[in-house]
Order: structure tokens, then sequence, then C-alpha cells
């Protein structure tokens, strides 16, 4: 699940939106087989992602059904994670979490390429610039995911827990990553995922989405009206690596109150040309889209 915050200034309320399923219980995201590869190491993979995906811990029994195991298979399991690092189990309710070696080396993707060091300085101006809540994700199979946040001052304001993942075609992070993919690569998508509906205003539809694309391209940024969240609005553009190729995606996210139509071209030419800066900066090549035409 995504959680998604509206911060009050004291009791912060909390909505739950729906995302699109995981794959099958017991397999780790992705389309690999798993002829030749250990059985143990992707039963392994698959509870910490599903513990990645909880918000508080998760009971052993509630886990094992989580990953379709049985509960002496998900312990042993969970044992020698523990015993490595990668998960940890807090007393006196026995809840399971990430431990402190997952978070070094899932940190290790970004270190590498020094991706929030060179990015965050930008988010910050973004929302002194904007006066929202601006957000870096970066591109996971069918999703994008949450990676770094700047949330501005205002009592009401979005907040969204890092790792948190949202659908691509549902999301203005997600259809920034979308936009600047190949036309095979946003077919395959719809065809593995499909377009579940998640508000009224989701882009439900191939015609829709495509229709969608080809504007994002033409404009250079992305306008999400409450397609993932009822009320929240995301302005966002890509982050393309030195092939051209999108990396991540930033956004400017808010109330609708705050960002009405008039306000919606300036903010969004706000954070392309930040996106555009940032591309350069790391040594990035931005895309040529002229001439291409959707699928």
């Amino acid at each position: 699940m995504v959680t998604t915050r509206a911060s009050t200034g004291g009791e912060r309320p909390r909505a739950r939106f729906a995302r699109v399923d995981p794959p099958r219980a017991g397999a780790p995201r992705g389309d690999a087989s798993a002829a030749g590869q250990s059985q143990s190491l992707l039963r392994g993979l698959a509870l910490l992602e599903r513990l990645a995906d909880a918000d508080g811990g998760v009971t052993l029994t509630d886990l094992a059904q989580r990953v379709g195991l049985s509960p002496s298979t998900t312990h042993r399991l969970l044992n020698t994670l523990e015993s490595t690092g990668f998960v940890h189990r807090t007393e006196p309710l026995g809840l399971w979490h990430v431990g402190v070696k997952a978070f070094i080396v899932g940190s290790s993707f970004l270190a590498n390429r020094d991706l929030l060091a060179r990015t965050h300085p930008y988010l910050r101006r973004l929302v002194e610039l904007s006066g929202e809540s601006a957000n870096l994700a970066v591109l996971d199979e069918y999703d994008a995911v949450v990676v770094d946040q700047v949330q501005c001052g205002e009592l009401m304001r979005m907040h969204a827990k890092l790792g948190s993942r949202v659908p691509l075609h549902a999301s203005g992070l997600g259809k920034a990553l979308l936009a600047a993919m190949s036309d095979a690569s946003v077919d395959r998508i719809l065809h593995k995922r499909g377009l579940p509906r998640i508000t009224e205003h989701t882009l439900d539809t191939p015609a829709r989405l495509w229709d969608a694309l080809a504007e994002i391209r033409r404009r250079g940024y992305t306008y999400d009206d409450g397609e993932h969240a009822v009320g929240l609005r995301c302005l966002a553009a890509t982050i393309h690596d030195e092939h051209g190729e999108p990396l991540a995606a930033i956004s400017i996210a808010g109330p609708a109150s705050r960002m009405p139509d008039a306000r919606v071209p300036e903010l969004g030419l706000l954070v392309a040309r930040s996106a555009t800066e940032i591309t350069r900066a790391i040594g990035g090549r931005l895309p040529d889209h002229s001439g291409r035409k959707p699928a």
C-alpha cells in the first residue's frame, strides 16, 4: 500500500490508496524464470519485498500468508536473514522489520550514481519557488518509487513515505517516466499491468494514456490531477541519463486548492527546467521526441 499523509501541524490524518497488486506470492518482482535459480534465495528476497511494503512491522504468521509459505519455512528464512542483518525482530509483539543491512545495500544503488546528493538541492529550490513539496522517484519495473522528498512548510502538505510505490499510469512521477520510454516499452507495460482505475480521474484506457503521453512529450512535463489521490495535484518531469534514457523523475505536489489551473503552466515549466538542469549536471542527455507518434 502507498501511504500519503496530509500534514496539519498536529495529528496527521492518514489516507491509503490502492496500488497495483504485487506479483504472485513467493516470487520477487520481475519476469525472470525461477529455473536454475535458488528457491531459498528467491523466497528470501520475496520476504524482504513484503517487509519493505509493510508499515510498522509484520508478524510471522501474517508474513507467511503474504508470501504463500508455511510458517516453519518462513521462520527458517527469517532467522537466516536476521543472522546477516537484513531483517530484525522487535519484542514483545514479535514484529519483523527490514534490517539495517538491507538499507545499506539498497542505498548503494543511489550512492553509486550520486543521484540523491546531486538532486537534493534542486528539490529544495523547487520547494522555495513553488511553496509545495518536491519529490524524487526512480523506476522499478512497473512502479515509480519515491526515494527523496523535501516537504514544504504549509500546514496541509503532501507527504509520501520514502520507498512508497506509485503506479506509472496514475501518478505525475510515473507518467513522466512513461513518457520518456520508447513506445515498445510502454506497450509492454500496458500488456503486463493494464490500466487499473484508482480514482475517477485515472487514465484507464490506452487511448487516453497515449494522448496524455503525446502531450507530455510535447510540453516537457506531466500533470496529475487527482489520478492517484483525490484532491492532490502533481507536476513532474524526467531526469535522463547519458543515453537519453529515463533515470528518475522529480515533481511538485500539493493540494488542488493551492495549485489552481492558472498555476499549472508556471509550475510545470519550473519543474521541467529543474529536470533539464539536473540532467545536464549529471552528464545526461535530453532525448529527441520529434516525429515520434504513439503506437
